[in-house]
């Protein structure tokens, strides 16, 4: 099993435990990236990447081996800590650069088999929308299972979250980690994220959507039969 993390900040306290802790128990091989440390250019909004091909990014070569690691991984984990309600800035940074790989636009056929988990913690509130930033991201890429986990840790660092906390902790991601495993290999995308694509799906084939993305749906062959997260 390949895991890749992206952590939404560079020090390891209460989020990089809980993540790590989570890749300990999948087991398996394990990439991360340390948000803004390996991405800290923020997305311009230059439309290039919607308009003409992800390479017109500014940032394409910087951000190129954290895609690559995503696309290649069975499972992905995005971790933040919460800063004012809401993933922090260098997470939000990271997600924004991936605007053409929405639904809408071209999503990469391999999200719709894969698992990912969003994980948050905070010393009091605001965990459930931080998780919602990320979740938001994973469900438009297509993501086929996605899971969320988020602890009030109650604690500024990690030295400080209590015992029972953290045991807590570990019995809710072993959990996760055992349904993980379960439907490793065997993802489908959900009800939902089948409805958007097929109601998409109709937009492009009514020439409704942009001519770059249609041309990219007409090539993966989702305007006449195939389906991706069929093979």
């Amino acid at each position: 099993m390949k895991i890749t993390i992206i952590h939404g900040q560079s020090h390891k306290g209460s989020t990089y435990n809980m993540a790590r802790m989570l890749a300990g128990k999948l087991g398996g091989e394990v990439k991360e990236f340390f948000l803004p440390r390996d991405l800290s250019e923020y997305c311009v909004g230059c439309t290039g990447c919607i308009m003409k091909s992800e390479k017109s990014c500014p940032h394409y070569e910087r951000l190129r081996p954290i895609t690559e690691a995503i696309d290649s991984a069975d499972v992905l984990i995005f971790a933040s800590p919460v800063y004012v309600f809401h993933v922090t800035g260098a997470m939000k940074t990271l997600l924004d650069h991936y605007a053409y790989r929405w639904m809408l636009h071209r999503p990469e056929p391999s999200m719709f088999v894969k698992q990912a988990v969003c994980i948050s913690t905070a010393a009091g509130s605001g965990t459930k929308t931080a998780n919602k930033d990320i979740y938001d991201s994973l469900f438009w890429w297509g993501v086929g299972k996605i899971y969320s986990f988020s602890s009030v840790v109650a604690a500024m660092n990690w030295e400080s979250v209590s015992n029972s906390k953290k045991a807590e902790a570990d019995k809710a991601l072993g959990a996760i980690a055992r349904k993980i495993r379960k439907n490793c290999g065997r993802v489908k995308p959900g009800l939902k994220t089948r409805g958007v694509f097929f109601f998409l799906r109709r937009l492009h084939k009514a020439k409704i959507l942009t001519l770059n993305d249609r041309q990219y749906w007409k090539k993966m062959g989702w305007l006449d039969g195939g389906r991706p997260w069929k093979k």
